[in-house]
């Protein structure tokens, strides 16, 4: 009787460069559930007893250490300004390709405002390009309640509102929410790096905070060769990210595997980004994380940037270096980094400004 031996081949670690300049490997392109995203509730940071405060505070810290991303449940936000959100990107996105290329991200050197069309991207050089297409505004001190008096004027760019009705004022109407929400949790952050409360309050009087709008077709493809959009890192501090219920977000893990972040409904996704590592000489955590929408519908998600002021240096946290622990990085404004990967994410799209 002959008998039947099956062999597993085990998968080859792969190997991928960020555009922040690092490099990462991971195990496999397979996801699972087997790993969980900490759940954070926010009640407690609108508190008006410190301790509070502080509780939570300790558990965006070690959220923050230990992967670099959280669920934020209870944060105080009505659903309806998503809700709205959704339906306006789902209008811009059904717009013609014409339309949507008169605000075409390559009309504004040095930012990353504006559309970004379909498979524009190749983050990681998979053999079919990103399948998305996104839309980004800035920061705009008339739809910020306490706007400083210096605040800059916006550098966005907008589709006619004959084209997009209302598609503006419902964006900043939600962009709005996130501010308030998001200068809170910068509190909240400077309390987890076990600083005063207040040491970032002069870093997010004119922030950077900018939004985008996500579309995602269900993929085709195979993982192992397209993503909705390939692994990265953010830019700025923090990201709060507003997803819909099909899933697709994943995180990787410090063992190199993907964990899934599944929708969790009222939820926001918050994840470190990089110039809050940067800050923390690493000890927050920049965690490199991706889309792929095998869902079976049409994916939308909107992800909030926020970040301190452009003309503010990333000066290195005290409690997050010592004389055995040095600064891992080059101390430089904020706005200098934006701009640093802003021109370098765009110099890879496959769409160049010259065509339109």
């Amino acid at each position: 009787m002959s008998e039947t031996i099956t062999t597993t081949v085990p998968e080859i670690p792969k190997t991928v460069r960020l555009m922040n300049g690092d490099t990462f490997t991971f195990k496999s392109n397979i996801s699972t559930t087997l790993q969980k995203i900490p759940v954070i509730d926010a009640a407690r940071i609108w508190s008006e007893d410190l301790s509070d405060r502080k509780a939570v505070a300790e558990e965006v810290r070690a959220a923050s250490r230990e992967i670099g991303f959280f669920y934020l449940v209870n944060h105080g936000i009505d659903s309806s300004y998503s809700e709205k959100t959704f339906e306006q990107a789902k209008r811009f996105f059904e717009l013609p390709e014409e339309k949507k290329m008169e605000v075409f991200t390559g009309l504004v050197p040095n930012e990353y405002v504006g559309f970004h069309p379909m498979e524009c991207y190749n983050r990681n050089g998979w053999k079919h390009q990103d399948l998305s297409e996104a839309f980004n505004w800035s920061y705009d001190p008339a739809y910020d309640p306490n706007a400083p008096a210096d605040a800059p004027e916006s550098v966005s760019i907008w589709p006619r509102e004959s084209d997009a009705p209302g598609f503006k004022n419902t964006l900043y109407a939600y962009h709005a929410q996130l501010l308030t929400l998001s200068r809170r949790l910068t509190r909240i952050f400077a309390l987890a790096l076990h600083l005063e409360e207040d040491a970032f309050d002069e870093y997010v009087r004119r922030p950077e905070a900018g939004m985008r709008i996500l579309h995602y077709p269900e993929q085709e493809h195979s993982v192992d060769d397209q993503n909705g959009i390939g692994a990265h890192t953010d830019v700025e501090c923090f990201t709060i990210v507003t997803q819909d219920d099909c899933g697709g977000l994943e995180v990787l893990s410090k063992t190199g595997n993907w964990i899934k972040a599944e929708p969790i409904p009222g939820s926001f996704v918050v994840n470190i980004a990089d110039c809050f590592m940067r800050q923390t000489n690493d000890f927050f955590v920049s965690t490199v994380h991706r889309v792929i929408n095998k869902s079976g519908k049409e994916r939308y998600s909107a992800p909030f940037f926020f970040g301190f002021d452009r003309r503010k240096l990333l000066e290195p946290v005290e409690a997050c270096v010592s004389e055995d622990n040095p600064m891992k990085y080059p101390v430089m404004t904020g706005g200098e980094y934006y701009t640093w990967r802003s021109n370098r994410q765009k110099s890879t799209s496959a769409v160049g400004k010259a065509e339109y």
